[in-house]
C-alpha cells in the first residue's frame, strides 16, 4: 500500500462509519415509533412495508440491505485470493438471505396485521 491510499483508506472509512451513525439515527428513530403506546395493527403493517417496500427506486431498507451487501461481495469477488469466493459467497448468500428471507417475513407480517395492503 503506498502513502497516497492510506488518506484516501481513512476518508473512506471515516465516510462509512459517518454514514453508518446516520443510519443507526434513523432506525433508532423508526424503532422508537414501532415502540409508541398507539400504534395500531393497521399502522405496523404499513410501517413493516416500509421496511420492504421495493417499488421505488431504490426502495425499503431490506432491499437497500440486501444492494449492499451484493456491492461488497462483487468487490470482495475481485480482491479475494485466488478468486476461490471465500468472501463473496457469504456475501452473495447475505444478501440473498435479507431479500428472501427476512424481506418475505416482513410481508407475511403485514399481511398477517392488514391483509388489504396499505390504506389508500
Amino acid at each position: 500500500m503506498t502513502a497516497a491510499a492510506v488518506p484516501t483508506t481513512r476518508t473512506r472509512i471515516d465516510r462509512v462509519r459517518a454514514s453508518v451513525g446516520i443510519v443507526q439515527l434513523a432506525l433508532q428513530q423508526i424503532e422508537d415509533d414501532l415502540s409508541a403506546d398507539d400504534v395500531d395493527g393497521l399502522e405496523l403493517a404499513a410501517i413493516l412495508r416500509e421496511l420492504q417496500e421495493d417499488v421505488d427506486v431504490p426502495g425499503g431498507l431490506i432491499p437497500m440491505l440486501a444492494q449492499l451487501v451484493t456491492a461488497a461481495a462483487r468487490r470482495a469477488e475481485q480482491i479475494e485470493p485466488d478468486r476461490d469466493g471465500d468472501a463473496s459467497c457469504p456475501l452473495h448468500e447475505a444478501a440473498a438471505l435479507l431479500t428472501d428471507n427476512a424481506g418475505q417475513r416482513l410481508n407475511w407480517a403485514a399481511s398477517s396485521l392488514h391483509p388489504q395492503g396499505d390504506p389508500a
